[in-house]
C-alpha cells in the first residue's frame, strides 16, 4: 500500500512548484527606456527580478519532488521485481510519462529563469533608435507551471500504481500465484 505521507509530501512540494511557477509568470521582469542625464543616450532600465527567484524555487521544489518519489519507488529499477499484471504495466507507462513530463518543466522553468535575469546593458544614441530591452517572453513560466501539474498527476499515479505492484501479496520469488513450470519430480 502507498504511504499517505509520501503521498502528501509529494503532493505538498508540487503545489509549492505550481505555485512558485505561477507567481514567476506573473511577477516577469519588464523594462523601460530612460535617457542619460545629459540626454545623448537611451537605456533600459528593469524592473524587480523577484521572477528568477520564482522559477528557480519551482524548479528546486519539483526536484524534491521527484527524488522523494524516485527513491522511495527505487526508480523502478532497482530493489526486487514487481508482480507481473496491470499494476506492473501501467507503473511503467507512468514512469515514462513522469520523466518526460518533469524534464519538459524543468527545461521551462530553467530557460525561464535564466532568461528573466538576462538584462541588456549597451546603451543607443537617439540617431540610432532606442535600444531593444529584451524580456522574457509571456508564458514560458505558465508553460512550466503546465507540465509541473502534469508532472505531480503523473508522478502521484506512478507511485500508487508501483506500490499496488508491489505489495500484491504475491512473493515475487518462489512459489505463489505466479505462473511457473514445476521442476520437481511427480510422485
Amino acid at each position: 500500500m502507498a504511504s499517505k505521507i509520501v503521498i502528501a509530501l509529494v503532493f505538498l512540494f508540487d503545489l509549492i512548484a505550481f505555485a512558485l511557477a505561477i507567481a514567476a509568470e506573473q511577477r516577469r521582469s519588464t523594462a523601460t527606456v530612460h535617457p542619460d542625464s545629459e540626454k545623448n543616450y537611451d537605456y533600459c532600465v528593469y524592473d524587480s527580478d523577484i521572477a528568477t527567484g520564482y522559477g528557480v524555487g519551482a524548479l528546486l521544489f519539483l526536484l524534491a519532488s521527484q527524488v522523494l518519489v524516485m527513491a522511495v519507488s527505487k526508480c523502478f529499477c532497482c530493489g526486487r521485481a514487481l508482480h507481473p499484471g496491470g499494476s506492473r504495466a501501467c507503473a511503467l507507462i507512468l514512469f515514462l510519462t513522469c520523466w518526460v513530463t518533469f524534464i519538459i518543466a524543468e527545461a521551462c522553468l530553467l530557460a525561464g529563469a535564466v532568461r528573466n535575469a538576462y538584462h541588456t546593458r549597451y546603451r543607443t544614441l537617439f540617431v540610432n533608435g532606442p535600444p531593444s530591452c529584451e524580456t522574457l517572453r509571456k508564458g514560458v513560466f505558465a508553460a512550466g507551471a503546465a507540465f509541473v501539474f502534469f508532472t505531480a498527476i503523473l508522478s502521484e499515479f506512478y507511485y500508487v500504481s508501483f506500490s499496488k505492484a508491489n505489495d500484491s501479496g504475491v512473493p515475487a520469488y518462489g512459489y505463489g500465484k505466479e505462473s511457473t513450470v514445476g521442476m520437481s519430480p511427480y510422485t
